[in-house]
């Protein structure tokens, strides 16, 4: 049987790389996302791959989708939280309801996700729930007060997620994403820099393929990733 992988987050950049990325691999991908005519095109181009349309920071619509997943594909091997609600603005500017709405992209979706998914992948025998993060997961810069925060609980909810699963064959990583993702409208922000400047999505989606197949004997929690000459 096909195994099956959820990706939330499927944007016209990161999260089509890692749903390419798991295709290309074997598996059959339930993308989920607000944007529903980029799925449909995904869903044409990527035999076995199927559209969930869905806002995660609604809790209803996606326990909703997931048991639509479920009785479609059955139990995930792998789940990748790769939504991501952002704001930039100090703590001035920002709207307490833009924070918290971020919070229920990032930290609330993530622990509906792993309340469905992990007794999952326990009875399966094992499985691997990947977290797209950044360096906002560390540290609170300025202007970042409508998104650090939510990132730093995000982390600290999939660490505690990880201690409690991975006893029970269940692996839990954090991918910390210290760059600027090659995308459409990055490179009109930074139209000077190079190349090299930027991180790839096709990269990113490497190295989320590899932390979900990492051995037992050598699994990962903090995993970080940037270009070779990223200021860290």
């Amino acid at each position: 049987m096909t195994p099956l992988a959820i990706v939330t987050g499927v944007g016209p950049g990161t999260g089509t790389a890692i749903v390419r990325r798991l295709h290309q691999g074997g598996y059959r991908v339930a993308m989920l996302a607000r944007t529903t005519d980029r799925l449909a095109e995904l869903e044409r181009t990527l035999p076995g791959c199927f559209a969930v349309p869905c806002d995660v920071a609604d809790a209803v619509a996606l326990t909703s989708a997931l048991d639509r997943v479920e009785g479609e594909g059955g139990a995930p091997a792998i789940v990748v939280h790769n939504a991501v609600g952002g704001a930039f603005g100090s703590f001035v500017e920002i709207e307490p309801a833009v924070l918290e709405r971020n919070f229920h992209v990032n930290v609330m979706a993530l622990l509906h996700l792993a309340r469905w998914a992990a007794p999952r992948m326990e009875a399966a025998g094992g499985g691997a729930l990947i977290v797209t993060g950044n360096t906002s997961a560390i540290r609170g810069k300025a202007k970042f007060a409508g998104f650090a925060p939510t990132k730093a609980a995000q982390r600290i909810l999939a660490e505690s997620i990880a201690r409690e699963m991975g006893p029970l064959g269940v692996h839990v990583s954090y991918l910390m994403i210290d760059a600027v993702i090659d995308l459409a409208w990055t490179r009109e922000r930074f139209p000077d820099r190079s190349d090299d400047f930027f991180i790839t999505p096709e990269a990113i989606a490497d190295e989320v393929w590899h932390l979900a197949h990492q051995p037992r004997v050598a699994w990962s929690f903090l995993a970080e990733i940037r270009p070779f000459g990223e200021n860290w």
